[in-house]
């Protein structure tokens, strides 16, 4: 890397903020959905800190920067595949990819076609269909229809901008849940759920000029690689395994948001 041969010339330093808790992972309402959704002890959010301008055209330079930083190599959290327990990255990464995950939605109405399309009744219950199966997933209701069979009639009520922003992302996951997933029959727990995680992570300021709300954070979906293949967030990929880096270029703190797809805690 160039910036090495330069004496590390604009290179990130970062540190553990292990003072930073997220509530919409830990309060009890959101921790008893998340045992029914199966995805209980497999989902993480930790934030770091870092000391340079982040500038959105080096990402990949600043995540790679991350996960050879002596403070976050004993900090940065992982499923292990063989024990199921939290591990660090106990390997050299040699290679990063960071895609751009566009976050611009202020706001939950970006849901509202749900029921304009019948697929979620007035009530908020989710309308049932025949059972099918999109592997590895039962798709047994319209939501879960609208979100996986992309020949399904209604796929197109999300265009595919629509389904590539964050807020969408993470209402997919949480709706897909873990292996046990029990799915709910009403909308409102997905929804609340998902609005709670994304106002925890993602940063927003007044524009001094235009006086309207604006998102300033930039997200990626990052993984990594050994010279064995991927690393993280884990060696087999999974549409349920993800991390997502969102960067607060003006705090300059970094929220890791990551899950590894398997049984989540019963008890």
């Amino acid at each position: 890397m160039a910036a090495g041969e330069l004496g590390n010339v604009g290179a990130y330093y970062f540190r553990f903020l292990p003072q930073k808790t997220f509530q919409s992972l830990s309060s009890q309402e959101i921790t008893s959905r998340l045992r029914q959704w199966s995805m209980l002890g497999r989902i993480k959010a930790q934030a770091f800190g870092f000391d340079q301008t982040f500038q959105a055209y080096r990402k990949d330079d600043f995540v790679m920067a991350f996960f050879k930083d002596p403070n976050v190599i004993p900090n940065l959290k992982l499923l292990s595949d063989s024990s199921g327990q939290w591990i660090t990255l106990g390997t050299e990464v040699k290679k990063i990819e960071a895609i751009n995950v566009p976050c611009t939605q202020l706001s939950m109405s970006f849901f509202h076609r749900l029921y304009d399309e019948d697929i979620v009744r007035d009530n908020g219950h989710i309308v049932k269909c025949l059972d099918s199966f999109c592997d590895p997933f039962l798709i047994s209701d319209e939501l879960r229809r609208v979100l996986l069979v992309e020949d399904s009639e209604k796929y197109e009520v999300f265009s595919q901008p629509d389904r590539e922003e964050f807020l969408f992302c993470l209402f997919k996951h949480l709706c897909l849940g873990g292996a046990l997933c029990q799915y709910e029959d009403v909308i409102n727990p997905y929804l609340e759920t998902t609005k709670l995680i994304y106002k925890d992570l993602v940063s927003v300021r007044k524009n001094p000029q235009t006086k309207k709300i604006q998102i300033t954070s930039f997200v990626f979906k990052v993984s990594a690689y050994d010279s064995a293949g991927m690393c993280y967030p884990s060696t087999k990929t999974h549409e349920q395994t993800f991390s997502y880096f969102i960067v607060d270029p003006i705090k300059r703190h970094l929220h890791v948001l990551y899950h590894c797809y398997g049984v989540g805690d019963m008890s």
